[in-house]
């Protein structure tokens, strides 16, 4: 049976326009604001977990920007595929990365196919970032010094 895909299945929220002013209140609330209450249509009110509430914050400052969000698990197992998909890289080439262990991956019980945790996945990502922007600062400076290279 072929594996429906772990991205697919991910909680998706889509940015609504109509709710952008209430989001960006929510969103800038972080610094002053310590708790959350949710109160239930029955009237029963429940104390936000401030984890849940950073994740609440986090995820409101994104939709009002139009942005949309997915949810999922940091240690969720993500397929070559997907893990390419994710990064915007060809399958081969995330493969090619975990040979080189640039991406951590283990092969799964008794099979020839790999899976890699999204932690992983997007601490590459960020580590990438991190090199990319060094050098787009590089090229900044021997531009503005007029330096032969």
């Amino acid at each position: 049976m072929p594996r429906t895909s772990t991205l697919t299945q991910a909680a998706r929220i889509e940015p609504d326009p109509s709710l952008r002013e209430a989001l960006e209140r929510v969103a800038e609330r972080r610094a002053r604001e310590a708790d959350a209450v949710v109160r239930y249509a029955d009237g029963t009110e429940l104390r936000v977990p401030s984890p849940l509430l950073e994740v609440l914050r986090a995820a409101a400052g994104e939709l009002s920007q139009g942005h949309a969000v997915t949810i999922l698990a940091t240690e969720t197992e993500l397929t070559p595929a997907e893990a390419a998909a994710l990064l915007g890289l060809s399958r081969p080439f995330v493969v090619r990365l975990f040979d080189e262990g640039a991406i951590p991956s283990t092969h799964l019980p008794g099979s020839r196919h790999r899976v890699v945790r999204l932690d992983d996945v997007l601490a590459f990502a960020e580590r990438r970032r991190r090199r990319q922007e060094g050098r787009r600062r590089i090229s900044d400076v021997v531009e503005d010094t007029d330096l032969p290279y």
